[in-house]
């Protein structure tokens, strides 16, 4: 059984990154990464002993501090300073599985040999990773532009007994787990501070780990959604293939035909319903949720060329005998993309709450607020109020961030992406959506109960599940309780590897 991932070249994919994280598997350097990086750092250290010449970064200030030398004696405290100074987010604690993933996707760039780092620098994150020492991040202070600098600066500050970890899920000053693990505080070398915390690891981080969660999320709508379509009394007719080949958008075509296949033994769907058509929010799921597909599909691209990517500056070709400093650490292509994902996803929200609103509105011979008692019960009357609330704010948060730029480095940076804030807010949409769709999963197992009938085979293996934690709804209850174990319940609803390709 596989256990270790060598960290190479190869290039990562999206899956692969899942089957890491879910496998715990540690990760290592391969011998042709080390090459890399040792050839790197070799070529450095040797154009800095045979030239007088600066280098922006390496023996010069920072930002718009490029024109001012360093002495060679100097280059090492430069970059820790670097480190430490610009260590200054603020702001909420980045969650665990983001900085795990900032580890692995610092250590894939500086694999490449483009960027001058030591190889005890590299090893120890490696270390960092294997043990679980998370080092403590914050989730404001980028602005996604010159890399994302505060976050990167607090992610590397334990390299040299600075800041905080996280272990065993508490919180420790690094120098004391340091200590605890036997690990000697590195010093950073000439250029190892800029290389650490020029890139884009934040906002890759946090959009890896929103695309995983958006797969999941398109999944789960389809599947809910064809729940609601059953218990409304809905009708199939607008799932038809040919509907969709007329129309050919993948995201649309995949949709359709995976509702289909939810439905395809449902004792209901043999019948033909009195109505002639159903709301929007049930005809066109396939439209809907196919565009959120079909933007996911381009996000995924994006993000999987960035995690294969020298995202710091200035970089270094060996073999072309160049220095070069330019700007692969502007997080635009990501910001863009972010803002993208963040609109596709509020909109499941958004038309998620609309079939609640129609599950509880009385009509189809469902009893009003989908209780048998109305008036001594106000039955599901309330959830769909926090659903409205949480699409409301969605709409809200889902305001493009990437076109937004603040000047700074007095004038220096004078464009910045502001992707970090939309890799944080994406993710918060994220978060809330799974919550709108647990509440309509709540409200379409209480419809089906009502019904009386069997749904499609696959959805009701999801519903005698769901039900152990959630069941019927006969009088009023604590509806708080019951929500939050309907948000557990599909956060931990198993879906298949390949739908993260």
């Amino acid at each position: 059984m596989e256990s270790i991932h060598y960290i190479s070249s190869k290039t990562l994919t999206i899956a692969q990154v899942v089957h890491i994280i879910e496998n715990d598997l540690t990760i290592d350097l391969s011998e042709e990464a080390k090459g890399n990086i040792n050839r790197s750092r070799n070529y450095l250290d040797e154009k800095l002993r045979n030239s007088e010449k600066p280098i922006y970064g390496i023996n010069t200030g920072f930002g718009s501090l490029c024109n001012v030398k360093i002495s060679e004696a100097d280059l090492s405290t430069l970059q820790e300073n670097l480190v430490k100074s610009h260590a200054c987010g603020l702001g909420k604690h980045v969650p665990l599985e983001v900085i795990q993933l900032m580890l692995l996707f610092k250590i894939q760039s500086l694999s490449y040999g483009n960027s001058g780092v030591a190889i005890e620098t590299v090893e120890r994150l490696v270390q960092f990773y294997n043990a679980k020492v998370y080092p403590v991040v914050y989730d404001l202070g980028s602005l996604g532009a010159s890399g994302d600098l505060a976050p990167l600066a607090h992610l590397v500050l334990p390299l040299f007994g600075e800041g905080s970890v996280w272990f065993d899920n508490k919180i420790y000053a690094s120098a004391e787990i340091n200590a605890r693990m036997g690990w000697e505080p590195i010093r950073l070398q000439s250029k190892e501070g800029l290389a650490l915390l020029n890139g884009t690891q934040f906002m890759v981080a946090y959009g890896v780990y929103a695309i995983i969660k958006s797969s999941r999320l398109n999944y789960l709508a389809d599947l809910i959604g064809a729940m609601s379509l059953d218990a409304f009394n809905g009708r199939i007719e607008p799932f038809h293939e040919l509907i969709h080949l007329a129309r050919p958008h993948k995201g649309q075509i995949e949709t359709a035909a995976r509702v289909r296949a939810f439905l395809s033994d449902s004792a209901q769907m043999e019948n033909s319903p009195k109505q002639v058509q159903d709301p929007y929010s049930f005809r066109c799921i396939p439209q809907v949720h196919g565009a959120s597909k079909d933007v996911l599909d381009y996000v995924k691209k994006v993000f999987k060329t960035e995690l294969n990517s020298v995202t710091d500056n200035p970089n270094i070709f060996v073999d072309e005998d160049l220095i070069l400093s330019g700007g692969n650490f502007h997080g635009q292509p990501l910001a863009m993309a972010l803002d993208f994902l963040a609109i596709s996803v509020s909109e499941l929200g958004s038309i998620s709450e609309r079939r609640i609103f129609q599950l509880i509105s009385g009509l189809r011979e469902l009893p009003a607020f989908l209780v048998e008692n109305p008036g001594l019960n106000s039955g599901f009357m309330i959830p769909q109020y926090t659903a409205a609330a949480i699409a409301s704010k969605n709409k809200q948060l889902a305001t493009p961030a990437s076109i937004d730029s603040i000047v700074s480095s007095n004038g220096q940076e004078d464009h910045v992406s502001m992707g970090a804030n939309a890799a944080v807010k994406t993710l918060e949409i994220i978060e809330n959506v799974e919550r709108i769709l647990a509440i309509e999963l709540f409200n379409a197992s209480q419809a089906l109960l009502l019904r009386k009938y069997q749904t499609g085979t696959a959805l009701e293996a999801v519903l005698q599940d769901f039900r152990t934690l959630v069941p019927k709804v006969e009088n009023d209850i604590y509806m708080h309780e019951a929500m939050v174990s309907s948000v557990r319940f599909i956060r931990n609803i198993k879906i298949d590897e390949s739908l993260y390709n």
